[in-house]
């Protein structure tokens, strides 16, 4: 049977056409992660007031020794790009494992869609700000909103071969404005140093324990968590980097080292610009300008490029930044591209279409358009989703890195992974607690992704779930020797009890008294050992045995009926002859049967294996022929 891997075209592709060096890719991610710069100095401002600068010190050190370990080590273990829920799922087996990636994709989901509407109202808010908008800006956003996600959608609808050159000119420029910003406002600071002098003033009067000062900034260093966006999508585009002439399928060594360069340089910059950023925005912005219906409410930096620079330099400022706000959409969206056709389809949870890029993107645009009407295009209302997606997700990696280390027994790394996930549980908790809106919205998308995914899964049970069948040697050899030598091959279904010589025997005995088979013909029996049930899709492997003189093909899986059918399709393809199998009735209801057949892939085979055949092949003459008895 041919190979129906997983796989789809686009940035996250499992065959990527074209790799790029690890600082272009870097870009990628960074239109995510580097764009957060247009508001993150404004929320710090608005979340630790005078102490933004203290806060923001703490957001780094947590991004530099939390987030950045977590992810280095996360980009070695999940290195196709499926990020730190693969790590969970392999950690995690079976139905529970299961159910507990469904939820985190929930919140991946909401991390993903929220970059993109958030993403996109602040580029409007940029828009509409600027002195030189048309007066008709204001009172539009929404239907600007829209047209900036339409925008996007329409980049993926063409494709994405030209995004990293994009991301890369949109990053340079924004970097260096920022840059020109920050020099220019120290320059100013430098240049009147009382505001320094007033802003400690202000924050002794306010706070005149430094101990005190300490412990405020890390209480509401929380509401600083959109800094830490894009640590996921860091590894999402791992299949997008160069890797070495010695990589290999199981070891990409040089792919792994130029991600861990690419977390690396985008923590190191990120953390230079927040605390810069920080320093120049509180030192030289009055507090009531943050406020909602402040000038530099949202848009901090862009606020002092105006003030400093002029409203020229400041307009260029703005439109760098409406851009790349407007372009990390593109890093959540090929996010999504990535994680759903990974994992949903393959667990039997979405349509096949869900592999292809253009209905996804369609998908995904039509939610975006609902989430931005919804949220009337405010970002502060977005801001509380935006941050409990950002944050699960570190958590979950931060777990699933603690779990790794503890599984392959190294205590060190244990300890100190440990007290990161507990740091981002209690990170991720004061959060949820402050606004649970961003819970109410993930609970919407997990809502959603159980129900669907239910109903897929019911809806294809009767699929053929084989993503390829492939017979070893000696299993081909049963098959074919039955074939060439008498034109037919007849097979039993076995389901082995203990094994024994006299079990063979009898069953062997009983089929042919039972169903008719030729006393001369040869028999070969097939045995579906157990598998992971929760597993839709899975790569058979049919291996051929002899157990007490008796000829047995074995394979693994977690579904008994469409393994079987595969296996005798598998069979019918290699020989040119359609196999005939023989079952015995399965005892029990038929109704607990079938709810054993849904959930652990037992239950009602004989009839189950006919029908899955049936839908598999239209051709009467060629379906294999099934027999119970």
């Amino acid at each position: 049977m041919p190979s129906r891997a997983a796989s789809h075209p686009g940035p996250h592709a499992e065959s990527v056409e074209k790799t790029h060096s690890w600082w272009r890719v870097m870009c990628l991610t960074g239109v995510d992660y580097f764009s957060t710069l247009g508001y993150q100095p404004a929320i710090a401002a608005v979340a630790a007031g005078l102490l933004s600068p203290l806060a923001t010190i703490v957001l780094v050190l947590l991004t530099l020794f939390g987030a950045l370990p977590v992810y280095r080590r996360v980009a070695r273990e999940s290195f196709r790009g499926e990020g730190s829920i693969s790590m969970l799922e392999r950690l995690l087996p079976w139905w529970g494992g299961k159910l507990f990636v469904l939820v985190l994709l929930g919140f991946a989901a909401t991390d993903f869609m929220i970059t993109i509407t958030l993403s996109a109202a602040d580029a409007t808010a940029h828009a509409v700000e600027n002195p030189f908008a048309p007066a008709w800006f204001e009172g539009n956003e929404v239907l600007i909103t829209l047209v900036f996600v339409g925008l996007l959608a329409a980049v993926f609808l063409r494709g994405f071969k030209e995004a990293i050159s994009i991301a890369v000119v949109l990053v340079a420029v924004f970097l260096l404005l920022n840059a020109v910003v920050i020099v220019v406002s120290f320059f100013h600071i430098g240049a009147d140093f009382t505001v320094v002098d007033d802003w400690w003033g202000a924050l002794t009067a306010q706070h005149s324990n430094p101990v005190l000062m300490v412990g405020i900034a890390l209480l509401v260093f929380p509401k600083l968590a959109l800094g830490l966006s894009g640590f996921e999508t860091g590894v999402a585009v791992m299949p997008q980097i160069r890797g070495g002439a010695r990589d290999t399928e199981a070891n990409p060594e040089g792919r792994i080292r130029g991600a861990q360069r690419l977390l690396t340089t985008a923590a190191l910059i990120m953390s230079a610009f927040l605390i810069t950023s920080s320093i120049v925005t509180t030192f030289l912005i009055p507090q009531e300008e943050f406020q909602a219906g402040g000038e530099a409410n949202g848009r901090a930096l862009a606020y002092l490029a105006h003030a400093y620079l002029g409203d020229g330099f400041g307009t260029l400022y703005d439109v760098s930044t409406i851009c790349i706000l407007w372009f990390a959409g593109a890093s959540a969206m090929a996010g999504l591209l990535n994680l759903v056709p990974r994992y949903l389809p393959r667990y039997g949870m979405a349509p096949q279409w869900a592999r292809a890029v253009r209905p996804l993107v369609l998908v995904f645009t039509v939610i975006a358009f609902a989430i931005t009407i919804a949220f009337q295009a405010d970002v502060d209302a977005q801001g509380g989703a935006y941050a409990t997606g950002v944050l699960v997700l570190i958590t979950s990696a931060s777990v699933a890195v603690t779990l790794s280390a503890l599984h392959k027994q190294q205590r060190k790394r244990t300890v100190g992974f440990a007290v990161i996930a507990l740091v981002f549980v209690y990170t991720t908790i004061v959060n949820v607690v402050e606004r649970p809106d961003g819970v109410r919205i993930a609970a919407l998308f997990i809502l959603g992704i159980l129900v669907v995914s239910l109903v897929s899964r019911v809806q294809r049970s009767f699929q053929l779930r084989a993503t390829s069948v492939e017979l070893d040697e000696v299993a081909e050899q049963f098959v074919t020797a039955d074939s060439d030598q008498h034109g037919s091959v007849h097979v039993i279904a076995h389901e082995p009890d203990e094994g024994s010589e006299d079990e063979y025997r009898r069953k062997l005995h009983d089929e042919r008294r039972d169903s008719g088979i030729p006393a001369r013909a040869p028999v070969v029996f097939l045995e579906v050992h157990p598998g992971d049930s929760s597993n839709f899709e899975e790569d058979l492997v049919v291996r051929g045995v002899i157990r007490h003189g008796y000829r047995v093909l074995q394979v693994n899986s977690g579904n008994v009926p469409n393994t079987t059918a595969a296996v005798l399709l598998a069979i019918r393809d290699l020989t040119g002859v359609v196999p005939g199998i023989y079952f015995e009735w399965t005892e029990g209801n038929p109704l607990s049967n079938m709810f054993r057949f849904l959930i652990t892939g037992t239950g009602e085979v004989a009839p189950v294996t006919r029908e899955v055949l049936r839908r598999a092949e239209t051709d009467r003459a060629r379906r294999p022929d099934v027999h119970v008895s």
